[in-house]
């Protein structure tokens, strides 16, 4: 059986909102959560970017998934240095896992077995992202 490799660079300025701004609000004396605009509007672009990558079939068994966040270089850090200051990469990564399993790469994220999460600063900004069914 071969096993399926996804692999693709989005060029984009990749989102700094991260999943865990969902907002809540009381009705009724219940909480209701509920996406604010900007968290909103970063899993829109995250779901039009990855869209035309997503594989034929979903990745089955366990996946490795390999993501580099590569952010706009700013004054006083050069293109490839590690980016050590906010979003967190633990709070980036679940947004855009939940993205690829709406959009069907694969059945469920807790397939998701091995994880390299990067973030950097960089001259051409963007997400690389590589996932691939383990053995």
């Amino acid at each position: 059986m071969k096993f399926l490799t996804v692999e693709f660079f989005m060029p984009m300025e990749p989102p700094t909102v991260t999943h865990q701004q969902k907002a809540v609000h009381v009705v009724k004396g219940k909480p209701v959560y509920y996406e604010p605009p900007r968290l909103a509007d970063a899993r829109s672009k995250l779901m039009a970017h990855l869209s035309p990558h997503r594989p034929e079939r979903r990745l089955s068994g366990p996946v490795r998934l390999v993501v580099r966040w590569l952010f706009p270089k700013t004054a006083g850090h050069s293109d490839g240095q590690y980016k050590d200051t906010k979003p967190d990469t633990d709070n980036l990564i679940k947004l855009l896992k939940d993205c690829m399993t709406v959009l069907g790469f694969w059945h469920d994220d807790a397939q998701v077995a091995s994880e390299l999460n990067e973030k950097f600063w960089a001259e051409k900004p963007g997400i690389y992202i590589r996932a691939e069914e383990l053995q």
